[in-house]
């Protein structure tokens, strides 16, 4: 098939555009990557904005490019003339076709408005998907959870979820750690071996207040929780910096503490079941 001088010519405009806008796109991808890594560490700027610009750079030269090869070439003002003849359809077809993709746009934009959650937190939705934000994008949300994979949503599904965001205020976390102890152990020692282990665990974060230190209030508050079916239920509420330390924190506490209960004699109790055999007698007649 020959192609007229002008269509040639035409292919050869459209192809330099697209590649002078790869390579923009690219260059600015790099110095805003760049510029974001640098001035969150200095100054402790939150980035969630600058990585939304640097992922939506390429949507956005692209789609001017687009506008301007639209205007440069004549023969696509005739076609132009020849779809709005059917636009209604056109509309119908373009619309139903782009439903998904601006709803993302629109919720990619309603996160980076609201902040329910930034670049660098650590959160959690259903289904236990918990990690830290890496990417937010035009299209979706990137987290990487703690398995070193990447979770990827969509825009539209994640403004959708009930988010546990833990660092969206204020970081530290009151872990909730339960010890079962048999109901033949003492309840005060357990208490004071959880509460040493607790206090001298470097983790630990003292988090009571002013009034709360001057009532010489405990630095963990330990309660009793429950009777079990063959144990009793203490749970301590301690402090930590963030989710990370914190995980760690109850990790090393249960080794701990049960070293020092098995050192006190304080049971840990198996779960105890009663079988009652019935025996059938059989009497001749």
């Amino acid at each position: 098939m020959h192609l007229s001088d002008n269509a040639i010519e035409h292919l050869v405009l459209i192809g330099i555009t697209y590649g002078v806008v790869i390579i923009i796109a690219f260059v600015i991808r790099k110095i805003l990557s760049s510029m974001i890594h640098r001035n969150s560490q200095l100054i402790g700027e939150d980035p969630t904005k600058y990585v939304f610009l640097k992922n939506s750079i390429t949507f956005l030269l692209f789609t001017i490019a687009t506008f301007w090869i639209l205007h440069k070439i004549p023969y696509f003002h005739s076609l132009g003339s020849a779809l709005f003849a059917s636009a209604g359809i056109l509309a119908a077809v373009i619309g139903f076709a782009s439903q998904k993709a601006f709803s993302n746009i629109i919720g990619g934009l309603f996160i980076l408005i609201f902040k329910p959650f930034r670049v660098g937190d650590v959160i959690e939705i259903s289904n236990n998907k918990k990690g830290v934000v890496e990417e937010i994008t035009l299209r979706h949300v990137v987290i990487r959870d703690y398995e070193a994979r990447r979770v990827i949503i969509p825009n539209s599904a994640i403004s959708d979820e009930t988010i546990i965001n833990s660092s969206i205020t204020d970081e530290k976390i009151r872990k909730h750690i339960k010890f079962g102890i048999s109901y033949d152990s003492d309840v005060n020692t357990a208490i004071e071996i959880i509460r040493e282990e607790a206090e001298k665990h470097p983790f630990f974060v003292d988090n009571r207040t002013p009034e709360e230190i001057a009532n010489k209030d405990p630095k963990v508050l330990i309660r009793m929780v429950s009777w079990d079916d063959s144990s009793v239920t203490l749970k301590a509420y301690v402090w930590s910096k963030d989710n990370d330390e914190s995980f760690a924190m109850q990790c090393d506490l249960l080794k701990s503490v049960k070293a020092r209960f098995g050192e006190s004699g304080i049971e840990i109790p198996f779960p105890h079941r009663t079988l009652v055999y019935k025996n059938k007698v059989q009497h001749d007649l």
